[in-house]
Order: C-alpha cells, then structure tokens, then sequence
C-alpha cells in the first residue's frame, strides 16, 4: 500500500490483520528483512532528525509473488484459543473455575466486539486507505459475526453448566440429546450450503 519502517508494519498488523492472522511482534520485524533478502521488497536507510530508521517497500518481483501468492489455495483457517483448551480440560478443575472461564469469554469477546465498533468507526469516517475500504468492511463484518457467535456461545454454555453438579458430574444436563442437536444442526447446515 505504501512504503513502512519495521514499526509501522507492526503497528498496522495490530490494527487490522491481528484480528484474524495474529502474529508474534517479534515476526514482524523479522519478516521485512527477508523478503528484502529473496527481492521482495527494497529496505532504504532514512532519518526523522538524528534518529535512523529503515523504510521498506514492495518490488515489482513481490508484487508478482504477492499476486501468485493470491491464485493459491489459501491453508486451512486455524485458530488459537486458549480459553476452549481450558473448557476442554475442565475436567481437572471446579466448577467455578469453568463458570469463571466461560464469562471471561463473554467478556472479552464484548470488549472485543465494542473495539471492532470503535476501529470501524474511526475506518469509516477517515480511512487511511480509502480505495481498500470495501475490503475493510468485508473482513470486518466476519470478524464482528465471530465475535457476536462467541458471545452468544458462552453466555448459553454459562447457563448450561449452571445446572451441572460438577466439571466431571453434569447430573440431569441430557449430554446425549445436545450431541444429537449438534449432529442435526451440522447436518442442516450442511445441506443448505451443498456440495
């Protein structure tokens, strides 16, 4: 989009990109110099006063792979959440620890979801990149029914567990027909979208 030092990117990467292709901050430092290294992108040595910094560009050779790299199947979507490692494995702890889980869930997917509002806002009125903004909305608007799906998810499973005995005794809770309402909805889910 633009030429950017190593802090830039980063800072651009956590505004947008982290949603949904979260990456160490160490990477992002990293990555530039090696694309620098296969003639991906070009690194020239500017200042701000005294102060060196080092501004990266694209090549027409990275604009090529970055198009390339476009007609590719994308990976398989993977994600990292800590917290369903901690529902998974529920098991070994008590009840409140899993209740408390759950609502942090509900709590953090609230703040996530009031920060979206607040970045798409401020996207909105004065975009930085006012020809991209139409991908702006396409990628928020996934985010945001995430994030509204995962809200809703842990507020229903709170008042699931509300009635278990304990993380390893679910008493009356009827395990086998939630299993089997999951199964029905995968199934209409699936028919409706097809092959």
């Amino acid at each position: 989009m633009r030429s950017w030092t190593t802090y830039e990117l980063a800072k651009q990467v956590q505004r947008s990109l982290s949603w949904f292709w979260p990456r160490a901050e160490r990477k992002l430092y990293e990555e530039p110099k090696r694309l620098v290294a296969d003639g991906l992108a070009t690194a020239s040595a500017e200042s701000t006063g005294k102060r060196p910094k080092t501004v990266y560009a694209i090549t027409d050779a990275g604009r090529d792979e970055l198009r390339r790299w476009l007609d590719e199947p994308s990976a398989p979507r993977a994600g990292e959440f800590e917290a369903m490692i901690k529902v998974f494995f529920a098991d070994a702890g008590s009840i409140d620890q899993l209740r408390t889980t759950l609502r942090r869930v509900a709590e953090e997917a609230t703040q996530r979801i009031e920060a979206l509002g607040e970045l798409t806002a401020g996207i909105a009125v004065e975009p930085t990149f006012p020809e991209r903004l139409h991908l702006n909305a396409l990628t928020v608007r996934l985010q945001l029914d995430q994030e509204l799906s995962i809200l809703d998810w842990a507020r229903w499973a709170d008042a699931q567990v509300a009635s278990w005995a304990a993380t390893d005794d679910p008493g009356d809770w009827d395990t086998r027909a939630q299993l089997a309402a999951t199964v029905a909805d995968c199934r209409t889910a699936s028919r409706a979208v097809g092959p």
